[in-house]
């Protein structure tokens, strides 16, 4: 074994400075600037990382990296990272890309040396088919490199869009993120928040106040509760740092690195063919009664899990991530409890943002329909439910992901055929011995269909009773879309997640492409 040798002195002194710098890069400017991240309740953007990455697997780029603008101080401020720290690391084994606001640093603002470093670390990912992550705690641009500091926002947004569809985008907001800040987490595929500290909006409340008069703090403008239950930005909202990180290592775990990939299979000893007796109980067989179709998915899903997005905005439909026989699923539902489960503008947004997620990385799909119909109503038609309905309409048709439906109840109109039905292409359709799928209920269809009897009868109810007994027999009975093909099968709700299992296994291998073209035109 040869001796270690030691360096002579002047490579001694290099090595002394490259750790002096190394060291200062790590620190960040001050321990006072840390102490104030620490007061707001905030971690800095090393611990944060930490948290997200696999102990001892970040590996840094550019931690040297300064600014060289001048003007307004700048040229006698050149911290090192320059207010941003990128590089890699592992989730559970795998490559994740990462870059992390210093808002100790110029408050995180954007300038030239900060955006190309971001720019490089995006272009990484894409090269290396790897999740990129953007840990987000800044203040917009750097005021003081002017055009510069947009020019390096273009840069980043120009990167999300070719990154899109490629490789999985989570953007995390853990402090203020305003103006142009805000529109790259708008271009990714999940949006996470930290209630109280992580705001986003274009214009702060200052500008809201100057143009418009109304007055309204940072987080009743753009906090997690309202972007994750009213405006729908947020796609998950975390109480503290922590659980938020946590949560997106749960999420990364559900994932694909690129769409070349299929999602990680991982099997639990939950048996694939466990019977659902629980369902007969928890969902009435009155098409009328409601239910929390939360507690059909927990007990489909392998040992009960799932993960749920935008579980505040739009809950009239549930949207999440879980695992069939260790096979990730999206499973897309109508949710009685809320609204009586109709689709409207909203619910139509959030499901066809869903499904082309799914779409996009390879995870089937896994459609539970209990639905009435669309939300009537002048609002809705004067905001777009005709066009906006669509865009559910146009992803799930354009989807060649292994594509399951499970009509359980109810199915009625245009939103059955919307829900993933046989006609637009689903793989596998399947139905409870509740369902009902028809135009219309049997008593509205009846009200129109027999309105001379009935209005002419001289006991309009006993003849209208009579009536919707006769259409129910007739057209909405459970076997009558099994009859016509339209059903692949009526299967006993207990047995659920035994087909299921079985038929994501099958699709498994499922290859379908779609006519050549530059790209679609979805309904916007």
């Amino acid at each position: 074994m040869t001796a270690a040798v030691p360096p002579d002195a002047e490579t001694g002194a290099r090595l002394d400075e490259l750790q002096r710098l190394k060291t200062l890069a790590d620190e960040g400017p001050n321990p006072e600037a840390t102490a104030r991240q620490h007061a707001k309740g905030k971690l800095t953007a090393r611990e944060r990382i930490e948290l997200l990455l696999d102990k001892g697997s970040f590996c840094e780029i550019e931690p040297l990296r300064r600014h060289r603008a001048t003007g307004f101080g700048l040229e006698s401020n050149r911290p090192y990272t320059d207010g941003v720290v990128t590089g890699w690391g592992e989730v559970d084994g795998r490559t994740v890309f990462v870059y992390a606001h210093d808002f100790r640093i110029f408050g995180g603002a954007l300038g030239e040396a900060h955006a190309a470093k971001i720019h490089k670390i995006m272009d990484m990912a894409i090269a290396a088919g790897a999740p990129l992550v953007s840990l987000n705690d800044g203040a917009g641009a750097r005021i003081q490199e002017g055009v510069s500091a947009l020019a390096g926002y273009g840069g980043i947004f120009q990167r999300n869009t070719k990154a899109s569809g490629v490789i999985p985008q989570i953007s995390v907001m853990l402090g203020p993120c305003a103006g142009g800040a805000a529109y790259s987490p708008a271009l990714t595929d999940f949006v996470f928040m930290v209630r109280e500290t992580s705001q986003m909006f274009i214009t702060g409340p200052d500008v809201v106040k100057a143009v418009t008069g109304e007055e309204i703090t940072q987080n009743g403008l753009g906090g997690a509760d309202v972007h994750g239950g009213v405006s729908g930005v947020a796609h998950f909202v975390h109480d503290d740092e922590e659980s938020c990180l946590a949560d997106v290592r749960y999420l990364l775990s559900l994932l694909p690195s690129n769409n070349r990939d299929l999602p990680p299979v991982v099997r639990s000893g939950d048996p694939a063919d466990r019977a659902n007796d629980r369902l007969l109980s928890l969902v009435p067989a009155d098409a009328n009664r409601s239910y929390d179709v939360h507690g059909v998915i927990e007990e489909l899903a392998d040992d009960g899990e799932f993960m749920e997005v935008h579980a505040d905005w739009a809950p009239n439909l549930v949207c999440a991530l879980a695992r069939l026989d260790g096979h990730v699923v999206g499973f897309v539902a109508n949710q009685p409890a809320a609204f009586a489960g109709v689709l409207d503008i909203r619910a139509s947004e959030k499901g066809a943002r869903f499904v082309q997620f799914c779409d996009a990385f390879n995870i089937p799909l896994v459609t539970l329909v209990d639905v009435p119909g669309f939300l009537p109503g002048v609002d809705q038609e004067h905001d777009g439910i005709i066009r906006r309905g669509a865009k559910l309409l146009y992803a799930y048709c354009n989807a060649t992901v292994p594509r399951i439906s499970v009509v359980m109840r109810k199915a009625y109109g245009g939103a059955y055929i919307v829900m993933d039905s046989r006609s637009i292409g689903a793989d596998i359709a399947l139905a409870w011995p509740l369902n009902e799928i028809a135009v219309m209920g049997a008593e509205g269809a009846a009200n129109v269909v027999f309105r001379r009897e009935i209005a002419a009868a001289d006991d309009p109810d006993a003849v209208r009773a009579q009536k919707i007994d006769e259409y129910r027999r007739e057209l909405v009975h459970p076997y009558y879309a099994a009859e016509r093909g339209l059903v692949d099968d009526v299967v006993d709700p207990r047995e659920t997640r035994a087909v299921l299992c079985r038929a994501v296994t099958m699709l498994a291998a499922k290859h379908a492409e779609l006519p050549h073209r530059k790209h679609g035109n979805p309904p916007q």
